[in-house]
């Protein structure tokens, strides 16, 4: 992570507000709750996830054997499990 100067992109003003609860320390400033993204939604993982899940129930459903279906995922049988019996 790369750190930013607060002087650089702060106004005085507000800068001189932060000093008044820390100096020279590096604090994290969090993103408002709005901005938050689920987990795995920018990178596309979870699109990924969501399309080997639906295969896999297809499969399922096609004949595959829970155990075929790990092996072809290199998955547990318990996770497989979950996958194809959820909803």
């Amino acid at each position: 992570m790369a750190y930013l100067n607060a002087a650089a992109i702060l106004p005085e003003k507000l800068i001189s507000e932060i000093q008044q609860y820390v100096q020279g320390e590096t604090i994290y400033i969090p993103k408002p709750v709005s901005a938050h993204q689920k987990w795995g939604a920018r990178s596309g993982a979870r699109k990924l996830i969501d399309d080997r899940n639906a295969l896999m129930k297809k499969a399922f459903k096609n004949g595959r054997t829970i155990d075929q279906l790990a092996d072809d995922h290199h998955l547990s049988v318990e996770t497989v499990k979950k996958i194809v019996y959820s909803k």
